[in-house]
């Protein structure tokens, strides 16, 4: 921004670029060369401008070259997300991480992408679409995306034609027409050798449902028939009877199942020993098929059940399943490898394609060199960027053809109409979540079907990804220890790393990395250089790794320190660096919202050598998650703004931390709470957050902060003060808002003793008859009680009201915003102008405490109104502000 301006001029170039910003981060603007180009002019405006101002730094020339652009890195690059954005937004893009398939990712997007960028696919026109030939744009990465589908298309086809037979079409009975049709899935359940002796030689299902389908009109389930002492399985159509929702499954939590046979209960702990010496089976239950209208649901025969137990795979992914996870592992049933995660036909199909990828590299290369644009070299690196994005599809396909794939039946009640928006009965991958979970029926799809779980499903994800991304400029991804690495030298430093124990990354990533090593070895040696991802040097606290909770903490802290060290040393020192941190979960505590891992990662940050001078709370998470929900759980993640440190940073005892607190926080908060024009306050779900980065840029400025004994504070303790003067304050409410703040802190909205009750609102200057005449409680038969909004008269007019406290206003405010939307709150606040400020302070100070006392429930209307204020606002000048300049009475 420029400088040397007044405050109105730079409020003015703020919003300016505020409204860029609001236009980039668009979903639909991703692309859009329009923005793009707005926003790269301003970086290169800003950046010349910070080269002049910086002409006399001793590291001019190195550091300061207005020619020349820094580059980014991001150290823990995961996903690409950022590294991906920095190059849209003209850097050079720096991405290295310690696991390999996170690092192929980047390689693909960055790297691979932009070096093979603006060429005619050369594959041949037959294995895609014929009309490509027709077209004449094959800018950025579209003729790659071209050939990434048509020799995708090459290696399913020729996949089919050397395993078609694993993957017959059914028969329909007469009653669906006759004929045959595709199979989409087969659905199995799991089976274990009944614990009745009489029925010891038979193994029964283990169904946690017999129910397929839920649409209306659609609905299918499973019937099991017994005869002799066997059984076997009968798909019906119609609703399912109230048995078949719990399959096999046993009342209650836990994996308990009851024997189809004997009705003799089937416990956890024996289904665990079967699965450990390895004899849980599978039965195949019912076969769903693509019928002319719509699916089918089968019944399964010997047939189909034998061919799939005839396929015979040469070769099984290595490597442990892990046996502990967040989310839950199969492991204790027996699951125990990760080839165990697959049925025979799986691994065959899975081994297949992976070996194909070499097979379409090769013909890549000949058709490159065929069509006269490549020579040699040329032509091999365009082989390995299509074989890169088919392993990665591939890699993607066996997130749905794994043993671990529920299916999903769809919500009971919905309607069956081609015009409707309900769920159609489908498989759900296995990494819906980052666990591994136990699934007892399970549905197998057919790759050679184009449904969800088929091959060309995945390639309808990636074949559209690769043609949308930017593929331009530089990229550069590697593999690399994120405390030893040297790429941030000098370049702007932009990251999301690991949160604490929240998910172990390295050991999920096997999965995948196990199926991407098969197929691309021969491409990236150095990335498949191992059998399994690297695990020893991954910044998660472990507690199995390290040898307990204690030790696990120790070695997140002093490796993430090591990392933040090494960007506080090598960052460009002309930009902050920025570090995404999201929560496992919200605690409530006494500094309010936060974890262990959350105080632990931020005194990493500060040992490092960073001082944090801001905090933005970013949404980040879906609205479902938010308080609304009933859950504590937060809306947004932080990121932390920090600036490497004085090297010289004096030291300061608590009486003067807490005295430069107050006064930065007082203006800080005034500032989120108020907005700007144009910007929305930051709403009271956030405020805790966000509030943080002024309170730790008072006390992270510093070398330490010395208590009276001499000790350096902890961030606990910061934390805590920081938390404590954020619910300090409130002396501009009146009396009987003060009362009714401090009988709520007690008793929310229960009754209480209307002594209790006296005694309080004489101490805060009024008395319970004064409250009560105010409207804002009930007092009877010795007891007082807060009305709740709903209760508040809907004709209220402030007008008529002698007495007014802030509580009320800003309780009638909720109610109108509630039942009848901004409007109506708007008038509410038009004719009470004076007391804007203290209905919304007051509208924080209480999501505070509901949000510290876990209150959920009544903290949502709080929310509300304070992510709304904006559109209240509005609508309270559209209605002209009684006693304003805008309104006048006529």
């Amino acid at each position: 921004m420029q400088r040397g301006v007044n405050k109105e001029k730079a409020q003015q170039e703020r919003d300016r670029l505020f409204d860029i910003i609001r236009r980039l981060v668009k979903w639909e603007n991703s692309s859009n060369e329009t923005v793009l180009s707005e926003a790269r002019e301003e970086i290169w405006k800003s950046w010349r401008e910070t080269c002049a101002l910086n002409r006399n730094h001793p590291q001019a020339e190195e550091l300061f070259n207005p020619d020349r652009l820094p580059a980014a890195h991001d150290p823990f690059a995961g996903g690409g997300a950022i590294p991906l954005e920095a190059q849209r937004l003209g850097l050079e893009s720096y991405a290295s991480d310690l696991n390999p398939v996170a690092v192929l990712i980047n390689k693909a997007m960055i790297q691979i992408a932009p070096r093979c960028a603006g060429h005619k696919p050369v594959g041949p026109a037959d294995l895609g679409d014929p009309q490509s030939e027709m077209v004449e744009d094959w800018s950025g990465a579209k003729g790659l995306a071209e050939d990434v589908h048509r020799y995708g298309a090459w290696v399913r086809a020729e996949a089919f034609s050397r395993i078609g037979h694993l993957y017959p079409e059914v028969d329909l009975p007469i009653e669906n027409g006759g004929g045959t049709a595709t199979v989409i899935a087969w659905i199995w359940a799991r089976t274990v050798r009944s614990p009745n002796p009489a029925f010891g030689d038979k193994h029964v299902p283990l169904a946690s449902t017999f129910v397929l389908a839920n649409k209306t009109g659609k609905e299918a389930y499973v019937r099991p028939i017994i005869e002799n002492g066997e059984y076997r399985f009968a798909v019906e159509s119609g609703t399912p009877p109230a048995e078949a929702q719990e399959g096999t499954k046993a009342p209650g939590r836990g994996a308990n199942f009851i024997c189809l046979l004997s009705n003799t209960p089937i416990s956890g702990d024996y289904i665990k020993a079967e699965g450990q010496a390895g004899r849980l089976g599978a039965r195949l239950m019912a076969i769903v098929a693509e019928g002319p209208h719509g699916r089918l649901y089968v019944s399964p025969t010997a047939r189909m059940e034998e061919i799939a137990t005839t396929a015979d795979p040469q070769w099984r992914p290595p490597g442990d399943v892990p046996a502990r996870l967040t989310g839950g592992t199969c492991v204790p049933y027996g699951l125990k490898q990760w080839g165990d995660l697959f049925t025979p036909r799986q691994l065959v199909a899975l081994s297949t394609l992976s070996d194909l990828v070499g097979e379409a590299r090769e013909r890549v290369k000949t058709d490159a060199l065929k069509s006269g644009r490549f020579d040699e070299a040329a032509a091999a690196i365009y082989a390995d960027a299509i074989a890169t994005f088919i392993g990665l599809a591939i890699s993607r396909f066996a997130d749905r053809n794994n043993a671990l794939c529920s299916w999903d039946a769809g919500p009971a009640g919905t309607k069956a109409s081609t015009g409707g928006s309900a769920r159609t009965a489908s498989l759900r991958n296995l990494f819906a979540r980052q666990a591994i979970p136990m699934v007892w029926d399970f549905g197998e799809a057919n790759p050679f079907s184009d449904s969800g779980g088929g091959f060309n499903s995945a390639f309808a994800w990636v074949e559209p990804a690769v043609r949308n991304l930017y593929a331009k400029g530089v990229g550069v991804a590697e593999m690399a220890d994120a405390q030893q690495q040297q790429i941030s030298r000098n370049k702007v430093v932009s990251t999301d790393p690991p949160y604490y124990d929240n998910i172990y990354y390295a050991d999920l990533s096997d999965f995948f990395y196990s199926w991407l090593r098969r197929s691309l070895r021969s491409v990236h040696p150095d990335l498949f250089s191992t059998i399994s991802v690297p695990k020893a040097e991954e910044l998660v606290a472990t507690s199995f790794r390290h040898g307990g909770k204690d030790a696990a903490e120790k070695f997140f802290l002093e490796g993430m320190t090591e990392a933040m060290r090494r960007l506080a040393e090598n960052a460009h020192p002309a930009f902050p660096t920025t570090i995404y941190y999201a929560f496992k979960q919200s605690d409530t505590t006494d500094i309010g919202t936060g974890n262990t891992g959350w105080e632990t990662f931020l005194e990493a940050v500060l040992k490092a050598g960073f001082s944090i001078c801001g905090t933005w709370p970013m949404r980040t998470e879906m609205l479902s998650r938010m308080v609304g929900r009933g859950a504590n759980a937060l809306a947004s993640s932080i990121v932390l703004v920090c600036q490497k440190r004085d090297s010289d940073a004096p030291t300061a005892s608590r009486r003067e931390f807490l005295r430069e607190l107050k006064e930065e926080m007082t203006e800080a908060v005034e500032v989120m709470i108020g907005g700007t024009q144009g910007v929305s306050p930051v709403a009271p779900v956030d405020l805790a957050q966000a509030v943080i980065g002024p309170g730790m840029a008072v006390f992270s400025k510093y070398a330490a902060v010395l208590e009276a004994d001499g000790s350096r504070m902890s961030v606990h303790t910061a934390l805590t003060l920081i938390n404590r003067v954020l619910t300090e304050g409130g002396e501009e409410f009146d009396a009987d808002t003060h009362f009714c703040l401090a009988w709520f802190d007690e008793m929310g909205w229960s009754p209480g003793e209307f002594g209790k009750a006296d005694v309080l609102a004489r101490a805060k200057g009024t008395s319970v008859e004064g409250v009560r005449d105010a409207g804002v409680i009930e007092a009877a038969a010795g007891k007082v009680r807060l009305l709740k909004t709903g209760e508040y008269p809907s004709d209220w007019s402030p007008e008529n009201d002698t007495r007014t406290p802030v509580w009320e206003a800003l309780h009638q405010m909720i109610r109108a915003l509630q039942s009848d939307g901004e409007t109506a709150a708007g008038s509410i606040l038009a004719r009470l102008p004076q007391s804007a400020e203290p209905i919304r302070s007051l509208a924080y100070r209480l999501y505070t405490l509901c949000e510290r006392k876990a209150w959920n429930e009544e903290a949502r209307g709080y929310n509300e109104l304070i992510t709304s204020w904006l559109g209240i606002e509005t609508a309270s000048h559209e209605a002209g502000r009684v006693g304003s300049q805008t309104h006048l009475d006529i």
